[in-house]
């Protein structure tokens, strides 16, 4: 007789297990991008702009008061970030935990339900070892995917990744621009990845990376540090508040995180461009979501089969995985 499938636990959790910093900016030249760097001030600029958002219907209807619209100034105090006049090159740097241990849910309120769920992540384990997403988040990390905006209109990107062992170190160095925004499969990042699969799989308990990334953009260019998304109300007297910590520029360690997780080719058979691993595989700046539970590839209709005990295909068992690396509360809800 078939074994009876597990209840879907109703507290279930996952800890992360790609643990990124925030990632600071800071200015270098690039002859000497290695020596002393600068940390990058958030300025304050008030500029006079004009209008340019689209108006309202009730606007358009009323000639004279359109007019007077669209001729006033725009009036803006933004915060700004740059490169000095003296500097070329912008550094960025985080730090990246990577940690094991991810067959063991952070909270699960049904026993059975997590002994399926384990035999189905041991299985995986023995199965690939993690080398799979592993080779996709080193090339994530290698390719500077991580500088975002900053990446754009750079001559030359370096990235130093740096594995720190106690006392001692070990350091890989990519030609970001080289290695591409396209596809997963570059020889240069395999001992990388080697490293990063083997504490995903608990081969080793963790590994912690120094991440440096040298993006050459010119003398007082501009960068783009995170930007905060407060209430209007809390703005204040500015339209546009970036982020900082410790009084230098930063991107948010989420930013970071969904940079290195952004290896979802599996939603699609033709999928143009990776996208980060979500729930929903949802793209907001696109408005869209490509993993629409009516369509059955959702985190949650794979996941429940998956840790049932159900087999997926190589594909979903890589979607699931990565998810499951990602972390999240899953549970089901009684409501």
């Amino acid at each position: 007789m078939a074994k009876a499938k597990s209840a879907i636990p109703s507290v279930l959790a996952f800890e992360k297990k790609l643990v990124p910093s925030d990632a600071q900016l800071f200015a270098v030249n690039w002859a000497e991008r290695e020596g002393a760097a600068e940390g990058l001030p958030l300025q304050s600029k008030s500029v006079r702009g004009t209008i340019s958002n689209r108006l309202s219907a009730a606007l358009e209807k009323d000639p004279a008061k359109l007019d007077a619209e669209v001729e006033k100034a725009n009036l803006q105090t933004v915060d700004h970030c740059a490169l000095p006049s003296h500097r070329d090159t912008l550094k960025l740097r985080f730090t990246l935990k990577v940690l094991s241990n991810v067959q063991t849910p952070s909270a699960c309120n049904n026993q059975d339900f997590q002994q399926t769920y384990q035999a189905a992540v041991r299985g995986y384990i023995e199965a690939t070892g993690f080398t799979e997403l592993a080779m996709r988040y080193a090339t994530n990390l290698a390719n500077g995917r991580f500088l975002w905006r900053n990446r754009v209109g750079a001559a030359a990107i370096e990235v130093v990744v740096t594995h720190i062992d106690g006392e001692t170190s070990r350091s890989w160095r990519f030609d970001a621009k080289a290695i591409g925004l396209h596809g997963f499969d570059n020889a240069q990042v395999r001992e990388l990845a080697t490293l990063i699969a083997a504490s995903l799989s608990g081969q080793r308990e963790f590994a912690l990376l120094d991440v440096v990334a040298y993006s050459r953009l010119g003398e007082g260019q501009e960068v783009y540090p995170s930007e905060e998304l407060v209430k209007p109300e809390a703005k204040g007297d500015k339209s546009k508040i970036l982020y900082e910590t410790g009084g230098i520029a930063a991107l948010h360690s989420q930013k970071v995180g969904n940079a290195i997780r952004t290896i979802d080719t599996w939603y699609s058979a033709d999928a143009p461009r990776p996208i980060a691993v979500e729930v929903y595989g949802a793209v907001t700046n696109q408005g869209t979501a490509y993993r629409k539970p009516a369509e059955k590839q959702d985190f949650y209709t794979l996941f429940d089969r998956f840790g049932q005990g159900e087999i997926l295909a190589e594909a979903e068992q890589h979607y699931v995985m990565a998810m499951l690396v990602r972390g999240g509360v899953f549970g089901l809800s009684s409501k």
